[in-house]
């Protein structure tokens, strides 16, 4: 039986190399005995899906994705692509969706994560009505925007963090920002979150491979920072999304809760710098990786 591969991104402007980015990790591939090979990012958003697969040799079995983020039409469309050549992805589209965006992680995770509310966008639309409607079922209290993926938190005042969900005024405000910057590349939707406050310390990312944690590292923003969470039924919640590869970003609530913040998909969810990947790689390439 066929190991598994990973497919990287390669170099726009150098397309039979990887991006740099991704170079150390290929070469943590390598050193655990995986097969590599590049696909092209930039192909794949624009829907040449044909031309971004063309590097990856026909018949060379499953893969697993390692490289940035895509809309989840566009997973599906890079799947089938793959496919064609006679490959296939060890994470589905379907898998991916339910990862990737909150609205498809949300249900496993509920008790487990900040109280959400969301409404699918298309990017250009306006949130039809007014946005303290999508608020109701959140209370008052303060709150979070963001997409079905990724937030503003760089612009938090101006188009991430609502002081109090029922000033309906600027909830409308902080929403229109949002949808404003992110223009083309909203994701799914707009989604209101509950604000939970967190003590200082980072955020601990959990990778799950399977259902089982294959690693526990730092995140990326602070990578100097490694807490120690405790994943009581985090497990659980992961084994019921059903996907294979995820990575689960947690923090301290000033309570003393452990919390989710984010669900990823693991394919597309970053390594704090100085991590090249190799003990995840081998996790990826254990007997169950088929």
């Amino acid at each position: 039986m066929t190991s598994p591969g990973f497919l990287f991104c390669c170099d726009p402007l150098r397309p039979t190399r990887t991006d740099s980015v991704f170079a150390e990790e290929e070469g943590a591939a390598r050193r655990v005995g995986a097969r590599t090979a590049l696909v092209d990012h930039d192909a794949l958003l624009a829907g040449d899906c044909e031309t971004a697969v063309r590097r990856v040799p026909r018949g060379s079995g499953p893969y697993w994705y390692r490289g940035w983020m895509m809309p989840a039409a566009r997973y599906a469309d890079f799947e089938r692509a793959l496919a064609a050549r006679g490959c296939a992805l060890l994470t589905d589209a379907a898998a991916y969706r339910r990862a990737h965006e909150l609205p498809g992680w949300y249900e496993a995770f509920t008790g487990l994560t900040p109280r959400s509310v969301w409404r699918s966008l298309s990017a250009g639309e306006l949130l039809p009505g007014p946005a303290a409607g999508l608020a109701e079922d959140l209370g008052s209290g303060p709150g979070i925007v963001k997409d079905f993926v990724k937030s503003r938190k760089d612009e938090w005042h101006e188009a991430c963090f609502v002081p109090e969900l029922k000033d309906v005024d600027r909830l409308a405000a902080v929403v229109g920002r949002f949808v404003e910057l992110q223009g083309e590349f909203l994701a799914g939707g707009v989604v209101l979150r509950a604000y939970e406050p967190f003590v200082p310390g980072g955020e601990a990312r959990v990778w799950w491979v399977d259902g089982e944690v294959a690693r526990v590292t730092a995140h990326p923003d602070t990578p100097d920072r490694l807490p120690a969470p405790d994943l009581g039924a985090v497990g659980e919640a992961v084994r019921a999304l059903d996907c294979r590869w995820v990575a689960t970003d947690m923090a301290l609530r000033e309570d003393g809760a452990w919390r989710v913040v984010e669900v990823g998909d693991g394919q597309v969810s970053g390594l704090p710098a100085g991590d090249d990947g190799e003990a995840l790689f081998r996790a990826l390439l254990g007997p169950s990786a088929l």
